[in-house]
């Protein structure tokens, strides 16, 4: 069986990512219910299959409706994605907290570094007004390993205060993308030594604006050249970021196809725009093979783009704007 070390080990395109996702897949297929009752639905025998390019992916909604779930034993927590009045929340059952503290920690410092030299400020107030999200269990652990920094729910004076004040080199200001554009409407302060990193979209708060009009009005608010972007969901344990124009990049544990949106079992070469699928090889106690309602496009390099959603799929926070 593939274990976090085997998965964390990885290194960019690395061969054995193949393997890796394959005996996951045939695990999966077997123990998780709802991914082997979609399998049957669509006449899949997971015998056959001896390619990653031939595993089908589930549709990510049906974390809203099943415990996507194989683990044997009951799990320590429950993340909830983030919904708006109507809407059901998906349920993703962690089985291991430890796997989602490593894969978030060996992510962030792959992109970032050491944390030791950052400070993280979290401005992320709808987040924290519920309980299961998973980007608080993240940001919470994040800023303790970091050693300075914290939450600010609407505290805006009291946030600009503490990152002027902070003598660190680098600062990091993790936003929900309503609540950085509220920052740069009442304050556009312009912010030293700090990377602004925007999650989680217009929540229904403000308009949508396409992404590269609401990057340049952060940018020309707060004096930084770019902004950073963080990529994850409730359905996931890993996250993508993106260092500026949008463009994402996955740890070496993650990878990204493109398929048709009409057709989910037709992939997309590099350079077309179609559906996310995304393999997430720390979701090895739910399911690694997520079809999600994301539009975007691959690059030859392994990173990609997001271009906004599926048509007729609920507006989400996982990240970003609509173009």
């Amino acid at each position: 069986m593939t274990t976090p070390n085997d998965i964390f080990r990885l290194t960019d395109h690395d061969p054995a990512f193949d393997s890796l996702a394959l005996e996951t897949f045939h695990r999966q297929a077997e123990q998780c219910a709802p991914y082997r009752e979609y399998l049957e639905l669509i006449a899949c025998d997971p015998q056959r299959i001896t390619h990653v390019d031939e595993i089908p992916f589930l549709p990510i909604g049906a974390f809203k409706w099943r415990d996507v779930y194989c683990g044997t034993i009951p799990p320590e927590a429950v993340f909830t994605s983030s919904a708006t009045t109507g809407m059901t929340p998906s349920r993703h059952p962690m089985q291991s907290l430890a796997l989602y503290e490593r894969a978030f920690r060996t992510a962030f410092r792959l992109f970032y570094g050491a944390p030791q030299e950052l400070s993280l400020y979290a401005l992320l107030p709808n987040y924290l007004e519920r309980e299961g999200s998973s980007l608080v269990y993240m940001a919470d652990r994040l800023i303790a390993d970091c050693g300075s920094g914290g939450f600010y729910l609407h505290d805006y004076e009291q946030l600009l205060h503490d990152l002027e004040a902070d003598p660190k080199p680098t600062k990091i200001l993790l936003g929900v993308s309503y609540a950085l554009w509220d920052l740069a409407e009442q304050y556009a302060p312009k912010l030293h030594r700090t990377i602004v990193m925007e999650t989680g979209g217009m929540k229904g708060r403000r308009e949508e604006l396409p992404k590269e009009e609401f990057h340049r009005l952060l940018c020309d608010a707060f004096g930084v050249e770019t902004i950073h972007s963080e990529y994850g969901m409730a359905e996931l344990t890993s996250q993508a970021y993106s260092t500026g124009h949008g463009i994402f990049r996955t740890p070496p544990w993650m990878r990204v196809q493109v398929r048709d949106v009409n057709d989910p079992f037709d992939l997309h070469p590099a350079g077309r725009r179609g559906g996310i699928n995304l393999i997430d090889l720390a979701n090895q106690y739910s399911c690694a093979f997520l079809q999600t309602e994301d539009v975007g496009r691959l690059f030859d390099d392994g990173s990609f783009a997001i271009e906004g959603r599926i048509d007729h799929s609920e507006i989400r926070g996982c990240n970003l704007l609509v173009q």
